[in-house]
């Protein structure tokens, strides 16, 4: 398994477009087999941070997925809410393997 970590610096006067942007792609992730594991946005006081940790079965899966980027169009649809809103000012994606409790 490998977990995609996304760090997101964003506009905190648009978290309404993030937030439109965040549910697209929870539901592509899932849709084309990943596990999302949520979005977490700003709780208290003024933050221009957010993150989103989601999971796919190995990287083949995942560079599966990315291979639908820019081509399929929901994706595009979803990728337009960020870039027509400027609500992500930047972001850095992290892969990472998670350590489970045993069961």
């Amino acid at each position: 398994m490998i977990t995609c970590v996304v760090e997101y610096t964003i506009d905190p006067a648009k978290i309404e477009a993030f937030e439109a942007f965040a549910r697209a792609w929870i539901v592509l992730v899932r849709k084309h087999g990943g596990v999302h594991h949520g979005y977490f946005l700003p709780g208290e006081g003024a933050s221009d941070k957010a993150m989103a940790l989601f999971s796919f079965e190995s990287l083949a899966a995942y560079e599966a997925y990315r291979a639908l980027f820019g081509v399929d169009p929901q994706f595009v649809a979803a990728d337009r809410i960020r870039d027509e809103s400027g609500c992500v000012l930047r972001y850095e994606r992290t892969f990472m393997r998670p350590l489970l409790p045993e069961a």
